[in-house]
């Protein structure tokens, strides 16, 4: 054995030239080969040379290629490799790169160089080399000999990276080489180095070719050559080793894994006529098989192993409900109904399309559930169905809303799924989950197409979910007739070619929502008109369709034939969706280029119905919608002047009151436009706020002055962040800003501008006039924002008497007083519009021509100076209301400024309270017992402990700021036309309650369930749910009785509890009619309350405490099979408790990201999970092994599910959230890495912390092997080593292998170390 040097000084040539006497004296001498590389070694010893030495390698192989060719040397060079005086790999790359292009010439050496690496092929020991300056010459000599930065594109070679790429290398060598002495050549895409082809073949290796006499020996030497080469192929590819060295081409090179592939598919389309080759078929079969195995993972990581059992149960458990419709509603599935549910909450505005999201849930889901396409996309449609409930009647979302999901976003989303290819290359790059740890899932475009038709086929078994709602039954009646009137053409056109037809004339007539699923399809391309032909598609007889009475002309026919704009029409198109792109397109080129008259007509109409129902088209009208505004908020011909907008006022205010309603802003935010919008309103609040208005536009048209104008597009854009969360909440930021705030949503713009643009190249018009963004453009705005920020976050200062706001705050003041003291307004118990209240007259002339960013700056100290005089009993709580509803009334936009401000002095607290005795300040006395009671009877029905409320007896009391502005609130006349006030209204006050010290939210109920009665279960809920807003005992019960209400008693794998009912006891299966008693889910009332959680960050803490109770009890009732876990396979008793586990993983991870998002979720990574294992309490928790098997899984699918969830498992992601998951993943590994190095020493269970360690890198390496591609390699070493410490061997290496190139050595250092099995079993297939 070889010494290594303590130091590396150069071989001189004194050295060389004795090395190579000593060597050519022992040779003549016949000397034996070992005892001569002894005592070459203690030469080089007291030389004091390092061993092995790079300078020695180069000696030996120059001298022996090929002037000293003589079997001795061969034979001293294989001891010397024994012997580790020689590098083996830098040897056989030096002898590669000389013997194989010289094979023909030198076929005697080619044999001898062939037998060596048989030998030496796989004996990679980089510990033996110790100087780093060594370890250099021998990668640099490496690198030279076989090009491998040029080849391979790598830089920054480290030693292991060497050894698998000189593997590879071989491989390709001895392959191409084989086949060229066969006197083929093969068309790849890439050649070996090592294999010169053609005339640079000729010009090498016949050189020399003239000095040998071509006998009949060299021939034959060359023969047998051919066939050892592939002999040796054959034992190294049987070889796990070789396994999982050519998975690490596969998965980190896999264009260069498809070049060997290439060679396999060209020989097996060969008919090798020679009886000679012949010979070798058998052996060229079992080659090809131990490369395909290669790449079909079929050698697989052992599932004898615990972690393979662990992670294989749940397809086991699957796979036995398969061709089971229950499937498709199991509880795996949970996350799609509960991300749908909550993209309807109209408390928060996603700004990221739901497509997009559903896109990758999809994805996600059905990679974890191993589940075929057929199953996920029904899994998906069920999902969307079971949404389309008809919400109480509210200030909310409704129907509308969720018809979108079902008819325009799911398709959408799986439009996305077909036609994304990186699934096609998935296939051919990465695991297709047959790594040990899960079943093949073979996917390609034909199977997913073929998943959808069957999955909306099965869709007839649920006719309970395909009943229309009201809104919709002429719709999908219109969708059958449709499919009914395309069969009686076609029977039609048939019959008369001489086929006869039979009708059925007992069918009986009506369509369901599936009618409406398939022409959603259909129009998006998804499938084709053949589904009419489907049995029992269409029931409406085909004899009784010919005898019916033609269609009415739709109003769009009419349109498109070129008909004039006039009133009757304009209403029909309103009122009437699109039914084609080419309609919606030409409505949209009026809007920009009609005359004054017909582009406002053209807007209304392009907002109206064909936006809010025309599913089929949704997207392109949207499209156009935004585009409407973007278009016009860019200046293109005015150099950065704004008339162009004030010459497309009439138009824009048509626009801006098309899209304010809470229906149609919850549409455009599922599409994921909310960022843009909110960048195109920028300029409109900055053109129109800057106007000075004239007295005509104040009060003859106010739908088209530049008040309207103005508040229209600031009330908009305020709704897009403003109220969407508590006051206090909006400084919460997530590294681009605050959350919700306006510059997180210009960052959202921009970035996604920037990334289009860099897709597109410009390559679209529409992409390239488009630009960034910044509020700093916007001058008068950005003021405003500012003073908003800083009044939220403290007291108006002082105001300097002679400042120009002091005269405007006079001014507005002098008109509320003077309005008051001249009784205009109707008194407060009445309700009617603010915007009706438009003076005539002198009046008029009273009203201060100001621009609104002037009225909009001076308004906090106007608010201020009113409300301390009504405090100080100088103005009466009636004249105060009536002058805001005045304020109101003179500028819409004022209703921001006002709800801003008293939110924010509730939050102060400075105010006194006021009683609410119906004198002063309105009564809710009437309705407050009855809603309190239907409170408690919500919480109680969900497990919620009721607060106590100290109504009873005592005066009814408010904060007067809270009291102010829900008085002027209830003042407003409920008019469709004025959703977009009142949905910053109701958001205020939540808001504004969830500051107050009181319990005011019933109070603020009760005062509206009497002016709107038929709001009354949506207000009672709404109360119900701001309990939760700071109580954490009642959101931990809440969350609890969410887990009850779907997992059940957990009792015993025979339960009676079907997977439907799970889904009704979370999200229940419908509202509470109008008039009944309101009931409302867990699931339900807990997505519509966490958004407003006061500490957020506890949810985390709860939902793991409840995975960790519920494994622990599901472990307790199953303690019995922990002796059974050393078998072969899992217990039925120990798989179910696994696949509930995963159950309840799967529901705490939907929850978790339903609630706080990417926020929690990396609270998740970095804080809790971390947290939980350094102080876990063992001492309470002693039920056995089981147990802490179980909690460790639930832990690690948990933590991995929710990623995926906000994260997704693929890697074509933006930049900053690819970023931020590297960073996050890289986090909680680094805190692994750091365990399993003994730095840092946890309080958990010892088999909690392996099974939770094992579960999670399995689940990484089978479910995201993306996430690992990332990691730093340090850290995943440190991972393999700990793992190779448990004897999780493959598990380790498995992790290496999806570490990316980086880290290809380490897959090489820790191959060496492990023991493997020689062969691998051939492949079944």
């Amino acid at each position: 054995m070889a010494t290594i040097a303590a130091t590396d000084p150069e071989m001189d040539q004194e050295t060389k030239e004795t090395i190579l006497t000593f060597l050519n004296h022992s040779r003549l001498h016949h000397r034996p080969p070992g005892a001569c590389v002894i005592e070459l070694i203690d030469f080089l010893n007291s030389l004091r040379l390092a061993l092995p030495n790079p300078e020695l390698t180069h000696l030996l192989v120059s001298h022996l290629c090929f002037d000293n060719n003589h079997p001795w040397l061969w034979n001293f060079l294989h001891h010397a490799l024994s012997s580790r005086l020689l590098f083996p790999l830098h040897t056989l790359s030096l002898l590669s790169s000389r013997v194989i292009p010289h094979r023909h010439s030198y076929p005697q050496p080619h044999a001898l160089f062939l037998a060596l690496l048989a030998q030496h092929a796989f004996t990679f020991d980089p510990a033996i080399v110790q100087t780093p300056s060594t370890k250099l010459k021998i990668i640099n000599s490496v690198d030279v000999a076989l090009q491998l930065s040029e080849t391979y594109k790598i830089r920054d070679l480290e030693l292991g990276h060497v050894f698998v790429l000189f593997f590879y290398s071989i491989i390709i060598a001895l392959i191409d080489s084989t086949l060229i002495d066969w006197g083929l050549q093969v068309s790849t895409s890439e050649r070996s180095c090592l294999v010169p082809m053609g005339d640079q073949y000729m010009e090498i290796d016949n050189q020399k070719t003239h000095s040998f006499e071509k006998s009949e020996k060299h021939e034959q030497i060359r023969k047998k050559n051919s066939i050892m080469a592939l002999e040796i192929l054959e034992s190294l590819t049987e070889s796990k080793k070789t396994v999982i060295l050519l998975q690490s081409v596969l998965l980190n090179m896999p264009e260069k894994f498809n070049c060997l592939l290439q060679r396999f598919h060209f020989l097996e389309s060969l008919e090798l006529a020679s009886s000679e080759l012949k010979s070798v078929c058998q052996v060229l079969k079992k080659v090809s098989a131990n490369i395909r195995a290669v790449s079909h993972f079929d050698y697989g990581l052992s599932k004898n192993q615990f972690v393979g059992k662990l992670l294989d149960v749940g397809s086991q458990n699957m796979t036995s409900l398969r061709f089971n419709y229950s499937y498709c509603q199991s509880p795996c599935w949970v996350p799609f109904d509960i991300y749908m549910e909550n993209a309807m909450d109209s408390k928060q505005i996603p700004t990221k399309s739901a497509i997009v999201v559903l896109t990758e849930a999809i994805k996600t889901l059905r990679i974890f559930n191993q589940a075929s396409w057929q199953e996920t996309f029904l899994a998906v449609w069920l999902s969307a169905l079971r949404l389309d409930r008809d919400p109480p009647e509210g200030p909310i979302p409704h129907l509308e809303a969720r018809l979108s999901m079902l008819l325009s976003i799911v398709p959408l989303a799986i439009a996305n799924v077909l036609n994304d290819d990186s699934e096609h290359h998935l296939s051919n790059v990465q695991v297709p989950l047959e790594s040990g740890y899960g079943h093949e899932m073979k996917s390609d475009g034909s199977n997913r197409k073929l998943g959808l038709i069957s999955s909306i086929q099965v869709l007839g078994h649920f006719s309970s979910l395909l009943c229309p709602p009201t809104l919709v039954v002429d719709a999908s009646n219109q969708a059958a007739r449709k499919a009914a009137s395309f069969i009686y053409s076609s029977m039609k056109e048939k019959s008369e070619s001489g086929t006869g037809i039979h009708s059925n004339t007992n069918a009986k007539a009506g369509g369901n929502l599936r009618h409406l699923i398939i022409e959603a399809c259909i129009a998006r391309n998804l499938i084709d008109t053949s589904v009419y032909f489907w049995p029992g598609y269409v029931s409406t007889s085909v004899t009784s369709l010919s005898d019916s009475s033609p269609l009415e002309k739709s109003p769009w026919l009419t349109f498109m034939e070129g008909a004039p704009l006039n009133s009757s029409l304009i209403n029909s198109l309103v009122e009437t969706p699109a039914s084609s792109l080419a309609e919606i397109e030409k409505l949209y080129y009026i809007a920009i280029n009609g005359s004054e008259v017909e582009k406002p007509a053209a807007a209304k109409i392009l907002c109206g119905a064909s936006l809010i129902h025309g599913w089929y088209i949704q997207e392109h009208v949207v499209h156009f919608a935004v585009k409407l505004l973007s278009s016009s908020s860019v200046p293109f011909s005015h150099s950065g002047s704004w008339s162009h907008l004030i010459n497309n006022m009439s138009m824009l205010t048509a626009v801006l009151h098309g899209v304010s309603s809470v229906d149609t802003v919850h549409i455009l935010s599922l599409h994921g436009v909310v960022p843009t919008v909110a960048a195109s309103l920028l300029p409109f609040c900055e053109a129109f706020g800057s106007m000075k208005p004239t007295s005509d536009s104040t009060s003859n048209e106010p739908s088209a002055s530049p008040y309207m104008a103005f508040s229209l597009a600031f009330l908009f854009l305020i709704r897009l962040w403003k109220f969407s969360r508590p006051p206090l909440d909006q400084f919460a930021t997530d590294g681009r800003g605050a959350i919700g705030g306006l510059e997180y949503l210009l960052s959202l713009h921009n970035n996604c501008i920037m990334s289009s643009q860099e897709k597109l190249n410009s390559n679209s018009s529409d992409s390239a006039s488009v630009k960034p963004v910044y509020i700093e453009s916007f001058p008068k705005l950005r003021a405003w924002y500012c003073q908003s920020k800083s009044c939220v976050a403290s007291a108006l200062s002082g105001l300097s008497t002679g400042s120009s706001i002091h005269k405007v705050a006079n001014l507005i003041l002098s008109m509320i007083y003077q309005r008051i003291s001249k009784g205009v307004i109707s008194s407060s118990n009445s309700s009617s519009s603010p915007t009706s209240s438009n003076a005539c007259g002198e009046d008029a002339f009273q009203r201060p021509m100001l621009p609104a960013w002037e009225v909009l700056e001076a308004l906090p100290f106007v608010l201020e100076s009113i409300l301390t005089a009504c405090a100080h009993g100088k103005l009466s709580s009636r004249d105060l209301t009536t002058g805001l509803r005045d304020l109101v009334g003179f500028l819409p936009a004022c209703l921001t400024a006002i709800m801003d401000y008293f939110t924010s002095e509730v939050t102060r607290g400075v105010w006194k309270p006021v009683p609410m005795n119906g004198t002063d300040w309105p009564s809710p006395a009437a309705v407050l017992p009855s809603i309190e009671s239907e409170i408690k009877t919500i919480l109680t029905s969900v497990g919620v402990d009721v607060p106590s409320y100290s109504f009873d007896g005592s005066p009814v009391m408010l904060p007067l700021p809270m009291a102010v502005l829900v008085s002027l609130s209830i003042t407003f006349k409920l008019d469709k036309n004025l959703e977009y006030m009142h949905s910053i209204t109701g958001a205020a006050l939540e808001n504004c309650a969830s500051g107050s010290p009181l319990p005011s939210m019933p109070i603020i109920g009760s005062l509206w369930a009497q002016k709107v009665r038929r709001w009354h279960n949506f207000i009672v809920v709404s109360c119900a749910r701001s309990v939760f807003r700071h109580s954490q005992d009642s959101v931990a019960q809440l969350l609890r009785s969410c887990f009850s209400s779907f997992l059940g008693t957990l009792c015993i794998s025979n339960s009676k509890l079907s997977a439907e009912c799970r889904m009704n006891g979370l999200m229940g299966s419908a509202f509470s009619a109008p008039g009944s008693y309101p009931y409302v889910a867990p699931g339900f009332l807990f997505i519509r309350s966490c958004r407003n959680i006061h500490n957020v960050r506890y949810l985390t803490d709860v939902i793991v405490d409840l995975v960790t109770q519920y494994s622990n009890e599901l472990a307790g009732r199953r303690a019995s099979t922990a002796s059974r876990l050393k078998s072969s396979e899992p217990s039925p008793s120990l798989s179910l408790a696994l696949q509930s586990v995963k159950e309840v993983a799967m529901l705490g991870a939907s929850l978790l990201c339903a609630a706080g998002g990417i926020l929690l979720v990396q609270e998740l990574y970095k804080e809790t999970i971390p947290t939980w294992l350094l102080s876990r309490d063992v001492k309470h928790n002693n039920d056995g092994v089981v147990c802490h098997i179980l909690e460790g899984y639930a832990m690690a699918y948990l933590l991995i599910l929710s990623g995926s969830i906000i994260w997704g498992v693929g890697a074509k992601l933006p930049s900053w959230t690819f970023s931020r998951r590297n960073r996050t993943v890289g986090v909680h590994l680094d805190f692994l890495a750091e365990v399993m190095e003994r730095k840092i020493s946890l309080s958990c269970h010892p088999v909690t912390w392996k099974t939770y360690v094992s579960s999670l890198v399995g689940l990484m390496v089978t479910y995201a092997p993306a996430w690992i591609r990332e990691v730093k390699v340090e850290t995943l070493r440190k991972l393999a080593h700990g793992l190779c410490r448990w004897h999780k061997h493959e598990l380790a290496l498995s992790l290496l292998q999806r570490g990316g190139v980086a880290a290809m050595g380490a897959v090489a250092e820790l191959v060496n170390l492990v023991g493997f099995e020689q062969r691998i079993p051939m492949s079944c297939s």
